[in-house]
């Protein structure tokens, strides 16, 4: 098992990568606010079942070849920190715009709503990041069981990140008519957004290899 503070930092970090703008937020809050919120609702347990692979994947293979291969861990830090740099650029730059004022999208039937958002969540730089270079961060191996360490941090993430979009896609209506009404509002929840981009994309570069 990790450490107690391990665990809660990790969940801290997922928690504000939920809450950033990313392919994932963007087509279930467009989906939702299109098509309702059964078919957001379905678009997100595609997105959930990407979650597992990615974290199939790190847990059992890449994460062994990332260790591997020297400074493959560093370069694809620096790569991720670069990527949340440029996402946290686009929330508060000039003429950005909030995900929950986004276009419509047209109807589609439930297991394209499915597909649809399994195949966003395998193309989002960001989910990969996260199990790729964040993920490996909060595992110690001194400790010993790195498998069950990674799956349990994995599994918190997944767990999180549902729960999070879930309420994403449950309010976004009411969000988006508060946004329009009030475009200060607006400006203050890219901001935010931006600013917590910003800060973990400092993060991932000040701290070196656990």
């Amino acid at each position: 098992m990790p450490h107690a503070t391990h665990v809660f930092a990790f969940t801290l970090v997922v928690v504000g990568m939920v809450m950033t703008p990313g392919p994932n937020m963007i087509y279930l809050i467009s989906r939702s606010l299109s098509q309702g919120r059964t078919a957001g609702l379905i678009s997100l347990a595609g997105v959930g079942l990407g979650f597992a692979v990615y974290m199939t994947a790190a847990v059992f293979g890449l994460t062994a070849l990332l260790f591997a291969v020297p400074y493959a861990y560093d370069a694809l830090r620096f790569a991720g920190a670069l990527y949340l740099l440029w996402l946290a650029w686009s929330a508060v730059r000039p003429g950005g715009r909030s995900p929950f004022l986004v276009a419509g999208l047209a109807a589609h039937a439930p297991w394209r709503l499915f597909a649809m958002g399994f195949v966003t969540n395998l193309l989002n730089p960001k989910i990969a990041v996260l199990y790729l270079a964040l993920l490996q961060q909060f595992v110690d191996p001194s400790i010993g069981n790195v498998l069950g360490q990674s799956l349990l941090l994995g599994s918190i993430q997944i767990v999180v990140s549902l729960a999070g979009n879930a309420i994403v896609v449950f309010t976004a209506g009411s969000i988006a008519a508060h946004l329009v009404k009030r475009p200060v509002w607006a400006a203050v929840q890219r901001w935010l957004m931006g600013t917590v981009l910003a800060g973990l994309a400092v993060r991932m570069i000040a701290d070196g290899h656990r």
